[in-house]
């Protein structure tokens, strides 16, 4: 029979991975107790750091649908992202980089299972942010090329126009000639 503070553990941490958008598993042997506070500081809002037993993550990962298995070895941190998921991934690659013993082992992104490459790779894209204002950019310069095509066609019209009146009012250019001066000549 179950003990029911495991019992509580596991709904814990279930209910982290249904609530979260990705979960990154890394190993965090070697980090002093500042360097993993600092590492929770540099996350933020944006993910939330725990520290978790491989038999009740495993139980948990099943429970919500997610298979972490091979990455639930050694000492096992999880960052639960409940934000953008390239932020958080770019602070645990930075992170990591400044403290070699952090070590990012896999993860979950909306159901998937990633490796440690596909993290990385992850956070060298850029944020939601920075594409949402590209994208937005591209779509306002798109409009402003619509925009100056609408309004050429109706200036280009009206000096068409313009034109031809000038060329009536200066000497009935608009009129045909007699066909029999053309005929003389």
């Amino acid at each position: 029979m179950a003990r029911p503070d495991k019992v509580a553990a596991v709904e814990e941490i279930a209910d982290k991975f249904r609530s979260s958008n990705a979960a990154v598993v890394t190993s965090y042997t070697g980090l002093t107790v500042a360097q993993l506070k600092e590492l929770r500081r540099s996350l933020g809002d944006n993910a939330h750091y725990a520290v978790v037993k491989n038999t009740l993550t495993k139980i948990a990962a099943n429970e919500a649908g997610i298979q972490l298995d091979e990455h639930l070895v050694g000492s096992t941190a999880v960052a639960f992202v409940t934000g953008d998921p390239v932020t958080a991934a770019k602070g645990l690659r930075d992170f990591a980089k400044e403290n070699p013993s952090l070590v990012i082992k896999g993860g979950v992104l909306d159901g998937k299972a990633l490796s440690a490459d596909e993290i990385k790779k992850l956070a060298d894209l850029e944020s939601r942010e920075v594409l949402l204002a590209k994208l937005a950019g591209a779509m306002k310069g798109k409009q402003s090329q619509a925009a100056s095509l609408f309004q050429a066609l109706p200036s280009k019209l009206v000096r068409t126009v313009d034109a031809l009146r000038d060329k009536v009012e200066q000497g009935g250019a608009g009129t045909p000639a007699p066909v029999e001066a053309e005929a003389a000549e």
